[in-house]
This record gives structure tokens, C-alpha cells and sequence, in this order.
């Protein structure tokens, strides 16, 4: 486990904007992480609560995917600011900002609400393969643990392939819906009336409050303020100021996408199952069986099975790489991406077959609703630190947003968080009345409520009355380097020091002084390992890539300082290639490199490192055991 972390690291600035080209070419070089983005915007989670919405109460709720819209727009504008001006994710922001014990439940939160998106993704991919090819629901729901290797594999291809085969499923939903639309000849001023805002009753607030959790996503926050990292460009202020132009181009028409599938979706039941009298269809498949004899078409539902399917598995990968930012930031902990992939999975794989086997396939409709609407509620602990971030004037180093941007963002966090305080009231209500025993309510279920509402007002008020946001020492020991000087003559001249920054550096250099002393040349390499820089690259550049490089330049001069020479190298990617490619394309004599002492739970889980370097490089190594 690393001290510290960067964002999405496999991929971070692995992708360069070149700075003496056209204006277009710069716009193309940073598209690709709204689309990204934007599938989490039509994932099947918002397909069951815009069919609810449309068979229910016709085209009256289409104002609420406007609203919801722009809400988004403005929020995701200001993701990509806090990654691109302070090189921070939302959840490595929050790090550096509040207590562990706060940062731990709000990890805990991101993990519930990334959870219950993931269960989305999962039932409506199985969904569309039952409707396509006739697959039982519970096989559908295994077969979807296999798109957790595609998701590898596509990181392993680097960021822009995995941004292209997005934009593709993308298409392809957009292209099926279109088509829907022209078979189904909505009506125009019928959906124009739909821009009023109306709530004819207490359910169509259920629904709305579930599109707005299906449509402003608290995952899509996290990874927005990762994703733009993976574009490296010139930090003048000049070049940060294009970065965030350029960025909200991007979300601007990605977003609008999404809003043209979400209203295509809602459009569609009301043309269809409310104009013909169908209030009830909630469900997907009965969407799916409606949609021929409605439509008059074969081809209708063949095409919105392949647009679930395509939406599901687009949705599932951005959710999935949304986890891995959220554990990475808020814990700094980095395991194994397969590991993270596969947890990830099952957390809703398991309450998707719990559900499926209790309630029946039946279930699957309400259960989707009911992710879109955990999703909502857990969005003011992701959209109220957000605000605060990027509002910080000494954090942002003048790109912090201006008066006007700051009332619209705090209105829309008070939008959501009085909807969800609604919801959550009439809800805990409802079952405090019609519970056999309301006393089980009132001694488990409400004083989590209160714990929630203090918590929501904690992270409210700490950065007002903290002004200052403290960023915290990530690696306190450069000063404390032990220099014991050799006693022997040199056996090494070149010598290569693999550093992590954590406690086994110290005794990494020390070995390293003794084996060369003050005649030989020595090299302090590191990895920078994130997920970002995994597949991105040498292109990222963010905060981490800053710090570590930073870091390495102290260890030289504290060195030097002592008559030590001194060269530093930084690489990027997974460390144990990383290492190797660099000790073999360099001149070394041997290589002094740290281990952690891991047991073989722990080699599992975080990997080894050691063991894949020895059998790959040329040279002796000697391993250091903390």
C-alpha cells in the first residue's frame, strides 16, 4: 500500500495536448472524458425511472430532465475544474480536507452509491440479454462479471481506446432512440407543455427525486475531476484556463446527448404507454413487449434491447473505474485493479441475485427505481464539498468560480438536499405508520437519519470556519535520511535506488550509501502508480505527478547537500514493469529495492512487486525487507 496516490494513475497524463497545432486539434485532444461521463447519464438505471415517469404522468416530467440537465452541466464543470486547477480528485480533495474518521464515512457513502449504480448497470444489461437472445435473469447477472476483464483489457489498450469503444455504445443508443422516436410521432406540443414545471402527486416526487439521482450521479463527480487529469498540458495560466474551456465544451455536448437519450426514453412511454392507456408499465421487459404491437415495428424492440445492453455495459465500466478513484482517494489504499474490479462487481451482483431469488424477476423494475433514489440522496455528501473546493480562492489559485456560479451551485445543492430531506421524511413516515412494530423504526432507522443530517451539516460548515484547507505532509521523512558512510572500497559505480515513499526508503538509501559511498553515481527512480497513470501514462500530469517528482528532487538535494551525485528518474505506470524497463535501459551496476514484507493474503491483494522485478532485470538487486 502506497503512502499516497495519485488519481486514475495507470492513465494519468497519458494523453498529450500538443501546444503549436490548431485550435481544433487541441478541442479533439481534450474531448473523450464527458463522454465517459455522460453514459453514467443513460445507464439502465434511468430508463426505469424515465418509463415509470412517461407511462405515469406522460410528458409532465420532462421539465425534471431538463432541470436535471443543466443541474449536471454546472456540476460537472465544476468536477473538471478541481481536477484540472488543483491536479485533485473529489475524493482525494476531501482527503486533504477533513478528518479521517468524516473521510471514512463519506468513503462509505461513495461506496453505497457507486453500489447501487453498479446494481443499475447489472440488471439492465441482463435485462437486454433476456430480452435479446431469451438468457435466464440470474445467467444474465453472472455473465456480467466477465465485462470486469474487458474493462482491464481496454486499460491496458490506454485511455483513448477505452474513450472510443464509449463513444460507439454511445452511438449506438443514440441512433436506436432516434429511430424509436420517428416510429412513435410524439407529440410536439405536448412535450413543450412538459417543460412546466408541475409534481401532480407525491409518487410523481418519488419519481422525479429518482431522475435526478439517475441523472446527476454522485460517481460521475469523482470520476470527471479524475478523468480530465489524463490530458497533459501547459500549467501556465493560460494553458489551465484553455483546459477548463475546452472541458466544459465537452461536457456541454456530451451532456446534451444524454438529455436527448434520457427525454427520447420518457417521449417514448408517454407516446406510446400513456397515450394507449398503460399507466403501469414500469418495468423494462413490459416496455420491450409493448413497444411492437404499439409501434407497429419488429425492429423497435429488437433495437431497445441492443440499446439496454450497449448502456449497461458502457455504464458498468465508467461505474466500475468511479470505485477504484473513490477507495484510492478517500483511503489511500491502491489494490490490485483485477481485485478492485472484481469487489466492485460483487457488491451488486449479490443483492441483484438476493433480489432476483426473493422477490422474482418481477423485482427488477422497483429495484432499479430504488438505486436511482439511493443515488440522490447520497449526492449533497459528494456536491457539497465539491462547491466548497472549488470555491477556495487560495486552493484554486485564481481559477476558484465567481459570485454568480457559486449562488447557482449552492441553489442546486439546495434543490437536491430538500428533495431528499422530503423523501426521506414521507418515507421513514409511511413505515413508522404502517410498521407492526414502528419501535424497530425509531431505535435503527431514524437516528441514522439524524447522523446523516449531522453529518450533511458538518461538511457545510468545517470549510467555512476553516478557511484554510491544510494539504497534509505525504512523505514527513526527507529530512530524516540516515547517512551512514561506507567503510570499504567502491564494489559499485552506478547504482539505481527504486523508491515508493513509504518508511522502507529510508533504509533503501542507507543500503545503497553503504554498497557505493561518495564516488559512485547514483539514480533515485520511482513509479508513479495511480490508475490514471496507468493508462495514460507519461502524458498525465496532475497533483501526484507534481509531488512525487517534487519529493525525489528533495531526496536529491538532501543527498547532494551530504556530497552524494545524484540523478532522479520518474516513470509511470504498474511498477514492476515500470522498474524493470528502466533498470534495463539504463547503465546500472545493480538495483537496491524495498520490500514490504507482505504475506501471501497481502501479495494477493496489493501485489508483489519485488519478486516480478528479480526474474526481469539484467543486473544484481538487492532487496531490502522492512
Amino acid at each position: 500500500m502506497a503512502t499516497k496516490s495519485k488519481s486514475l494513475e495507470e492513465v494519468h497524463e497519458s494523453v498529450a495536448v500538443v501546444h503549436n497545432t490548431s485550435i481544433w486539434k487541441k478541442i479533439l485532444a481534450f474531448f473523450g472524458p464527458a463522454y465517459m461521463v455522460s453514459v453514467g447519464y443513460m445507464d439502465p438505471g434511468n430508463w426505469a425511472t424515465d418509463i415509470a415517469g412517461g407511462s405515469q404522468f406522460g410528458y409532465t416530467l420532462i421539465w425534471v430532465l431538463l432541470m436535471s440537465n443543466i443541474m449536471a452541466l454546472l456540476l460537472q464543470s465544476l468536477s473538471a475544474r478541481l481536477g484540472i486547477v488543483r491536479q485533485r480528485d473529489l475524493a482525494q480533495a476531501s482527503r486533504d480536507t477533513y478528518s479521517r474518521p468524516v473521510n471514512f464515512v463519506l468513503y462509505f457513502l461513495a461506496e453505497i452509491a457507486i453500489a447501487a449504480c453498479d446494481l443499475a448497470e447489472v440488471l439492465g444489461m441482463a435485462i437486454g440479454l433476456q430480452l435479446l437472445f431469451d438468457i435466464p435473469l440470474l445467467w444474465g447477472v453472472s455473465i456480467t462479471m466477465l465485462d470486469t476483464f474487458l474493462l482491464l483489457f481496454l486499460l491496458n489498450k490506454g485511455i483513448k481506446k477505452m474513450e472510443a469503444f464509449i463513444i460507439v455504445l454511445v452511438a449506438i443508443i443514440g441512433v436506436s432512440f432516434l429511430v424509436e422516436m420517428f416510429l412513435a410521432k410524439p407529440e410536439i406540443t405536448e412535450i413543450a407543455k412538459g417543460m412546466i414545471p408541475s409534481i401532480p402527486n407525491s409518487t410523481a416526487l418519488y419519481i422525479a427525486i429518482g431522475i435526478i439521482g439517475a441523472t446527476v450521479m454522485p460517481h460521475n463527480l469523482y470520476l470527471h475531476s479524475s478523468l480530465v487529469q489524463t490530458r497533459k498540458f501547459d500549467r501556465t495560466a493560460k494553458g489551465v484556463k484553455q483546459a477548463i474551456r475546452y472541458n466544459f465544451f465537452d461536457s456541454l455536448i456530451a451532456l446534451n446527448l444524454a438529455f436527448f437519450v434520457n427525454a427520447a426514453i420518457l417521449i417514448l412511454a408517454a407516446s406510446t404507454f400513456y397515450r394507449n392507456g398503460l399507466f403501469d408499465v414500469a418495468e423494462i421487459q413490459d416496455a420491450h413487449k409493448f413497444l411492437e404491437p404499439l409501434l407497429g415495428s419488429h425492429w423497435a424492440p429488437t433495437l431497445f434491447a441492443v440499446a439496454l445492453i450497449a448502456a449497461g455495459q458502457s455504464s458498468t465500466i465508467t461505474g466500475t473505474l468511479a470505485g477504484q478513484i473513490v477507495m484510492e482517494g478517500y483511503l489511500n489504499l491502491r489494490i490490485q485493479p483485477w481485485v478492485r474490479r472484481i469487489i466492485t462487481r460483487l457488491i451488486a451482483i449479490v443483492p441483484a441475485f438476493l433480489a432476483i431469488m426473493y422477490f422474482g424477476e418481477s423485482a427488477t423494475g422497483k429495484l432499479l427505481i430504488l438505486s436511482q433514489v439511493i443515488l440522490s440522496l447520497q449526492l449533497g455528501f459528494a456536491i457539497v464539498p465539491l462547491i466548497h473546493f472549488v470555491s477556495d480562492d487560495k486552493k484554486m489559485r485564481g481559477f476558484a468560480i465567481g459570485k454568480y456560479t457559486k449562488i447557482a451551485s449552492w441553489l442546486i445543492a439546495l434543490v437536491i438536499v430538500s428533495l431528499n430531506a422530503r423523501l426521506v421524511f414521507d418515507e421513514i413516515k409511511g413505515w413508522i405508520e404502517t410498521a407492526e412494530n414502528p419501535v424497530y423504526i425509531w431505535v435503527f432507522v431514524v437516528p441514522l437519519a439524524v447522523a446523516a443530517a449531522l453529518l450533511l451539516i458538518y461538511i457545510i460548515v468545517k470549510p467555512f470556519v476553516e478557511k484554510s484547507m491544510a494539504t497534509p505532509t505525504l512523505v514527513p521523512h526527507i529530512k530524516e535520511i540516515i547517512v551512514k558512510e561506507a567503510e570499504k572500497p567502491i564494489v559499485y559505480s552506478k547504482i539505481a535506488i527504486a523508491l515508493d515513499f513509504s518508511k522502507t526508503d529510508q533504509k533503501s538509501i542507507e543500503s545503497a550509501l553503504q554498497l557505493g559511498g561518495k564516488e559512485a553515481q547514483y539514480t533515485i527512480i520511482h513509479v508513479v502508480e495511480s490508475a490514471g497513470a496507468m493508462v495514460y501514462g507519461d502524458e498525465i500530469q496532475d497533483f501526484e505527478t507534481t509531488s512525487d517528482l517534487g519529493y525525489l528532487e528533495k531526496y536529491k538535494s538532501a543527498l547532494e547537500e551530504k556530497g552524494y551525485k545524484v540523478n532522479v528518474l520518474l516513470d509511470f505506470g504498474i511498477p514492476k514493469r515500470s522498474i524493470a524497463k528502466m533498470v534495463n535501459e539504463g547503465d546500472f551496476d545493480i538495483l537496491v529495492l524495498g520490500a514490504h514484507g507482505h504475506n501471501w493474503f497481502k501479495d494477493l491483494l496489493f501485489g508483489t512487486t519485488v519478486d516480478a522485478v528479480r526474474h526481469s532485470i539484467r543486473i544484481p538487486l538487492l532487496i531490502i525487507q522492512h
